[in-house]
């Protein structure tokens, strides 16, 4: 019999596999021409390229279900500390961290269930128009979203941070490729190059008070064709990413579930 912990590191490690699978077909969908339409959606334009490939629908209930345990495992570190960032001012910032991505990947898993019913999503870019429309008709609106556009660039920091000294490898097994720290870097540099793009698509929204110019990650990857060799880099190092993300799903250090089957706690 499973015991809980063994479950939750089996969820987690779907979690990774599910992004893996997200982020590689993304950058794969960027780099195929014919496929840019799709792209420039994100996450959901690739939840609808595998709605129409032969096998996709089980694909997407595994991608829905991953996203789940993703978001359960980043929201661990949010109120339990499952990752033991502690109490101080730097652990408290990647926490809140981690409850955003993890907040996030609720939507992504709900978004990849409607796409496993058959039903569709409307554009990720007219959706995050439109919050933000919202938001900036309220009182102190274009402050709010100009917040998020600073917290999105300091997001970009923090991944540039990370390809620059390799720190991501800690919480990775010493059984993992050689490779695994080179994917990380392209990764991450990608990552922090797409989060810069949206956190200053917003900062102009909010100083212009017009959400027209507001782009979710897959505009901001089709914001950087005509940049040539940068655009193919970064549709790369997001593919490369995903091939990162799969190899954590089988060597990140997941925490065991404590004794009172709540808060995770490292094994030793």
């Amino acid at each position: 019999m499973v015991d809980k912990s063994e479950k939750y590191r089996w969820l987690v490690r779907l979690g990774f596999a599910s992004r893996g699978v997200v982020y590689l077909l993304l950058g794969y969908l960027f780099l195929t021409a014919t496929e840019h339409s799709r792209a420039s959606q994100g996450p959901q334009g690739v939840f609808d390229y595998l709605q129409s490939v032969p096998g996709g629908t089980p694909i997407l209930y595994l991608c829905a279900l991953g996203m789940l345990g993703y978001a359960l495992y980043r929201l661990s570190s949010l109120f339990f500390d499952a990752e033991h960032y502690g109490r101080d001012k730097k652990g408290i910032v990647q926490r809140l961290g981690h409850g955003a991505s993890g907040v996030a990947h609720l939507v992504l898993a709900y978004t990849a269930f409607q796409f496993a019913q058959g039903g569709g999503q409307s554009s990720g870019g007219e959706d995050a128009q439109q919050a933000t429309t919202t938001i900036l008709s309220m009182d102190f609106g274009s402050l709010a979203v100009g917040v998020v556009g600073l917290c999105f660039l300091a997001a970009a920091i923090a991944q540039a941070g990370k390809a620059i000294s390799g720190d991501f490898m800690q919480r990775v097994s010493p059984r993992a490729p050689d490779f695994t720290k080179y994917l990380g870097h392209a990764g991450f540099t990608a990552r922090a190059v797409v989060f810069a793009v949206i956190g200053w698509s917003l900062i102009q929204s909010a100083w212009l008070a017009s959400s027209s110019q507001v782009k979710t990650l897959g505009e901001a990857v089709s914001s950087l064709r005509d940049q040539g060799i940068l655009f193919t880099l970064v549709a790369a190092g997001l593919l490369l990413f995903g091939v990162f993300s799969l190899v954590m799903a089988r060597y990140r250090d997941v925490p065991d579930l404590g004794p009172d089957g709540i808060k995770p706690s490292y094994r030793s």
